[in-house]
């Protein structure tokens, strides 16, 4: 795929903060890129500096070979760009928001378009109610169309679904694989990692440095050693134990369960018997394939 999107070395610190530290990466036309991190990792700055609204320290951006800082026309008629926060006009209703965008965009003949976005989005029958009457699924929605609405070949989207209910959730991510297949290239910051698993490639991001970056699927795949999954009983007790005898940074509490990393399946026994002599009760365990979560920790100690 031809990077239409290329993000070299970026650097950049507010005060004594410093929120990208030398962040490469690029991304492909037509593809969807996760960008995936806690909060704090410097995924707003990097969605910023792409979309030209914040120049960076050091580095460089391109979008379609351009600086977006430089060039803000270029940039705003080929990014479209959703922010965390709801911010449309609460007192206009769905249709004038859309038409509100579409004219600052130099839009003329938008109903159509504006029509098609509010069938596709589901918010046609309300289309004359205010933005501010609407929930938070419905705004995001809103959101979406006013920045489809001068089609725009990139879509910018940081953290979209954040606060929204999980029914609207889906309902968005519907949304995005529709744009997808009509040939959009999307750039995605979320921290939710199962969001990050509908990524065509992701780059796990934390204290604004790239940790990895390739499809979910395949950093999965070259996970180093293997990972045990142990339920047990008191499970803060096993908990316990078990980082003695391996590492706190090497088991994680899952819920109701433990996910043990250990270099070989081989490795489990000690901790099985250190389990056993603390009055653990272990009901069971199975060497399970790494999530993407397992494989963002793994990559956030070895940074360590």
């Amino acid at each position: 795929m031809a990077a239409v999107i290329s993000v070299e070395n970026l650097r950049k610190k507010f005060g004594e903060t410093v929120a990208l530290d030398g962040l490469s990466f690029e991304v492909g036309a037509g593809e969807m890129f996760g960008v995936i991190g806690p909060d704090g990792a410097g995924k707003t700055t990097a969605m910023r500096a792409i979309c030209g609204l914040l120049p960076a320290d050091e580095g460089r951006v391109r979008v379609f070979g351009a600086d977006p800082f430089r060039n803000p026309r270029k940039a705003a008629a080929s990014i479209g760009y959703v922010s965390q926060r709801f911010s449309l006009y609460g007192d206009l209703s769905i249709d004038e928001n859309i038409e509100f965008f579409a004219r600052i965009h130099g839009v003329s003949h938008f109903a159509a378009r504006r029509t098609r976005l509010l069938q596709l989005t589901g918010l046609e029958p309300f289309r004359d109610r205010l933005a501010y009457r609407l929930s938070g699924g419905m705004k995001q929605k809103l959101a979406l169309a006013c920045t489809l609405v001068h089609e725009p070949p990139i879509l910018v989207l940081d953290e979209p679904t954040t606060g929204v209910d999980p029914v609207s959730r889906r309902e968005f991510w519907k949304l995005l694989a529709e744009f997808i297949g009509q040939g959009l290239t999307i750039v995605l910051a979320t921290p939710y990692l199962d969001e990050a698993e509908r990524c065509h490639r992701v780059a796990l991001v934390a204290g604004g440095k790239l940790l990895a970056l390739d499809a979910p699927g395949r950093l999965q795949a070259a996970a180093a050693g293997a990972l045990v999954e142990v339920v047990a009983s008191p499970i803060r007790r096993a908990l316990e134990v078990a980082r003695a005898e391996v590492g706190a940074d090497r088991v994680q509490l899952f819920g109701d369960r433990l996910h043990v990393r250990l270099d070989d399946a081989a490795g489990y026994e000690p901790v099985d018997r250190a389990l056993a002599t603390a009055g653990v009760d272990v009901a069971g365990w199975r060497v399970i394939p790494a999530t993407l979560e397992d494989v963002f920790i793994d990559r956030l100690a070895q940074e360590k």
